[in-house]
């Protein structure tokens, strides 16, 4: 006789969730479709499709432009990697820094960086912070705000992702480099991972080196030390600290792999 067993009912489907996030990316899919490319604050980096996201009344309106603060809703079937988008709701829109060019290409570059360096699936709640601030003292429009913003967000992704090597000890013999009285010369090249000596540099034969100056070995601890708001008064123009933007970007392209393709154009947006 068979038994009159009473099987539940089981739903493909995780149960929904609602996260704060940051869109860093989206790609055409389908006809009306989107994939979404996003940072939430408490699942880490996702990505998802946005049914009907293309249609010129979608629901989702400017909510899914490039680093646009959102609350995402969204549900995952199990075993599958895009999650489903059902809806989001403008926080926070980075429309008001468009009009000036120097700061969209600012935006290109934070969500680039963001996009590559961050695991899948990790929760990040210092680099979703480090956004939220850089992004809030970018929109303040304050002179120089484009690089000291860009400057603060690059050492510090670096050193969140965890590769951001001594600035004071040079990388082949190990002489400090900071002496108060005559601090030494550091050089770097995009195929080493720190900083040379004078004398290192000849002895490895380095080739296309750029010189650190002191200045902006400093000013890297500025800002692992100081608020962006807070720190020291100096003129930020696109020469303040180019060395050392170099630098890490390079540290970032040797991380990822590949080339970062917003370095050039922020960088030539001056």
């Amino acid at each position: 006789m068979r038994d009159n067993l009473e099987i539940p009912a089981v739903s493909i489907y995780m149960s929904a969730r609602v996260s704060e996030a940051f869109v860093l990316q989206t790609w055409p899919f389908r006809e009306a479709d989107a994939v979404v490319s996003f940072f939430t604050r408490d699942q880490g980096k996702l990505r998802g499709i946005a049914r009907r996201a293309r249609r010129p009344k979608s629901g989702f309106g400017s909510g899914l432009e490039r680093l646009s603060q959102i609350r995402m809703s969204y549900y995952q079937r199990e075993n599958r990697e895009l999650v489903n988008i059902d809806s989001c709701e403008l926080v926070q829109s980075q429309f008001s820094v468009l009009h000036d060019f120097p700061s969209a290409c600012a935006l290109d570059f934070l969500a680039e960086v963001s996009e590559q360096l961050l695991p899948a699936n990790e929760p990040g709640e210092k680099h979703f912070r480090l956004l939220t601030t850089v992004l809030e003292h970018l929109r303040s429009q304050t002179p120089g705000a484009v690089w000291r913003a860009v400057t603060y967000f690059s050492v510090w992704a670096v050193k969140l992702a965890g590769f951001l090597p001594d600035m004071h000890v040079c990388l082949g013999c190990g002489t400090w480099l900071e002496d108060p009285d005559q601090p030494t010369r550091a050089f770097f090249s995009r195929f080493t991972s720190g900083l040379h000596c004078e004398d290192c540099r000849r002895a490895l034969h380095l080739n296309s080196t750029y010189e650190m100056p002191h200045d902006s070995r400093a000013i890297v601890q500025e800002i692992l030390h100081s608020p962006i708001a807070q720190l020291p008064e100096r003129p930020w123009t696109q020469s303040t600290a180019a060395e050392l933007r170099r630098f890490l970007a390079q540290q970032i392209e040797a991380h990822i792999e590949r080339k970062l393709i917003t370095v050039p154009v922020l960088e030539a947006a001056a």
